[in-house]
């Protein structure tokens, strides 16, 4: 058996009975909370996107194939059909052998089309030549068209949602993996937002200033004219937040203070205007600005009533080992998270449960308030 696919088979027979199901249910680990497993359709899955679709299904997104950057790799999807609590079995979206897919991004069109965008890489080959691809269904997400490549440019990669302007256009953010991996070269890596136009396929780029090493940025939208962005940092040091009064001109990133380990993280706004965030709440192991990577547990959930200025309670979704390696290591990886509130007002959080599956969590604002964390930040 392939050492990837022997790996995740045995990480696959220990879980725990409880998460080996696909339904939410009350979780006596998470009190107040409730957790299912998304079902799989190969040996492993990473990064999750959420989306809410106008007719109520929740649909996830993620790639899942036999390891990150290996030929073949795929994007799927699963449905959470409105009213249900269990997710339905994955279905292939794309696929293609050798190139590595990753970051699927869905978009719900104003006509009901549902865009599919996703990086598509040469397999074995890193970053730096990826391109970003188009797949559209016009049934829900039930039938898939083939796909197109939508930004050509090497290195172009997306991983966080769009938000609209003030006058309805697209605002995509994206940013270019010019190095081959997440450490070495990769403060050349920096981030842009593409913008479209209502009903336009021209998109216009601008380039967020300073932001070399900063990543993956995850732009909420407060008002018709104020956007709020976080970033993933390639130092590994600290979350990182722009703000925009259109969403093209963005202020110099500016360390927050929650850190960061160069793994993803995901900002929503609720409909009571507080932010969530979910993050991996660690740094990197080696101080000042070093390219570098850290453990990606905890994984954590906080909340923020100023826009993200501060951020006033944190609860931990994975607590992880705390003796476990400072080094990346999928037996004790949660991270990758996707966030969003349902019409009921709870929310719903999905994320990489050790590479061998999607994790949900489903929970009311209030149990965030209600815990504690093991990471590094800790309101005062």
């Amino acid at each position: 058996m392939h050492r990837h696919l022997l790996i995740a088979a045995l990480l696959l027979s220990a879980l725990p009975p409880s998460l080996a199901q696909h339904t939410l249910t009350p979780d006596a680990a998470l009190p107040g909370a409730q957790t299912a497993l998304l079902p799989t359709l190969f040996a492993t899955s990473h990064a999750s996107e959420l989306i809410l679709l106008r007719n109520g299904d929740v649909l996830c997104f993620w790639f899942s194939g036999s390891h990150e950057g290996e030929s073949n790799v795929a994007i799927v999807m699963s449905r959470l059909p409105k009213g249900s609590l269990t997710w339905q079995a994955p279905v292939l979206v794309d696929r293609e052998p050798g190139k590595s897919y990753q970051n699927p991004v869905p978009i719900e069109a104003p006509d009901g089309t549902l865009r599919l965008l996703h990086t598509s890489q040469s397999a074995g080959q890193g970053q730096a030549d990826a391109q970003v691809l188009e797949v559209d269904s016009h049934d829900l997400g039930r039938t898939w068209s083939g796909h197109t490549v939508l930004f050509a440019q090497p290195g172009s990669f997306v991983r966080q949602p769009p938000v609209l302007g003030p006058r309805g256009q697209l605002i995509l953010p994206i940013y270019y993996s010019t190095s081959s991996g997440i450490v070495d070269g990769a403060d050349t890596n920096y981030s842009t937002v593409k913008i479209a136009a209502a009903h336009s396929s021209t998109w216009t780029e601008c380039r967020v200033p300073h932001s070399e090493g900063l990543v993956q940025m995850s732009i909420v939208k407060l008002a018709p004219r104020r956007f709020v962005a976080f970033f993933r940092s390639r130092y590994a040091d600290h979350i990182f937040r722009s703000a925009s009064a259109n969403g093209c001109d963005w202020s110099a990133p500016v360390a927050t203070q929650l850190p960061n380990n160069n793994a993803s993280i995901q900002a929503a706004r609720l409909a009571n205007g507080h932010l969530v965030i979910v993050f991996n709440n660690v740094s990197g192991h080696h101080p000042g600005h070093v390219l570098q990577t850290g453990k990606r547990s905890p994984l954590s959930i906080a909340t923020s009533a100023d826009a993200g200025l501060t951020w006033t309670a944190v609860r931990d979704l994975e607590a992880g080992d705390p003796n476990s390696p400072n080094a990346v290591t999928e037996a004790d990886e949660y991270s990758y998270p996707s966030v969003l509130q349902l019409p009921s007002g709870n929310i719903l959080v999905t994320y990489t449960y050790r590479r061998q599956a999607i994790k949900s969590v489903l929970l009311p604002e209030s149990w965030i308030t209600q815990g504690t964390t093991r990471g590094e930040y800790h309101p005062s």
